[in-house]
């Protein structure tokens, strides 16, 4: 089973990701996180994208497919992807399709996250993070169990993102509407998009996940 995580930044795609991981023993792939593997591996393809980003330049698509590509090649083991930040554009989405269809292979579910606006200024705005394992804790929603001791590994230090600020989310979600958004009516027309309620608590919002995709 492969899907796709769509929805603005602080929907919870990364969080939820994680958990159909491991229901379903699908790979998580996240664009960012694999750009930097690459880029720190040293492989021709890293290389390329390190020129590229040290120049300020976006990475182009067909790099990124072509990243995606080889990853599903290799196989890791699971049983599908997870698509967590990619595709962004109507031409991402169609390049992934083709790449997909080479390998006999489709996109069997694309999961739109839906969620109030100011709700997700308020979710990002309290992110911070374990600054040694990196686990993710919350101001409101997600509290270390010992305040000030990550429950992980039990390190003392914290870290927020500096972009983490409620002007900077609200651009960020601008940025979405204008630049993801479009995608949607490509699925659409394709009868592959689902959207699900991302306002709940994290166990409300899986269990919505799951019921779409055991529907088929």
């Amino acid at each position: 089973m492969n899907l796709i995580l769509l929805g603005p930044p602080g929907a919870g795609k990364g969080t939820q990701a994680e958990r159909l991981q491991d229901a379903y023993n699908l790979v998580q792939l996240s664009t960012g996180d694999m750009l930097r593997e690459e880029v720190k591996s040293g492989s021709d393809l890293g290389k390329t994208a390190k020129e590229i980003m040290e120049r300020g330049d976006l990475v182009p698509d067909d790099l990124i497919i072509k990243m995606i590509s080889g990853r599903i090649d290799q196989n890791s083991g699971g049983d599908g992807i997870i698509l967590d930040g990619f595709p962004r554009t109507t031409a991402q989405a169609e390049a992934l399709d083709r790449m997909l269809d080479e390998k006999g292979l489709k996109m069997d579910h694309v999961i739109q996250i839906t969620v109030d606006e100011d709700a997700v200024v308020e979710r990002i705005s309290g992110r911070f993070s374990c600054a040694k394992c990196g686990m993710g804790y919350h101001d409101h929603f997600k509290k270390p169990k010992v305040e000030g001791v990550c429950d992980k590994c039990g390190s003392t230090e914290f870290t927020r993102r500096a972009d983490d600020n409620a002007d900077t989310v609200r651009s960020r979600l601008a940025a979405y509407r204008e630049q993801t958004a479009p995608i949607l009516p490509y699925y659409e027309a394709k009868k592959a998009l689902k959207a699900v309620d991302g306002m709940g608590g994290i166990d409300e919002v899986y269990a919505r996940i799951k019921a779409v995709i055991e529907e088929g």
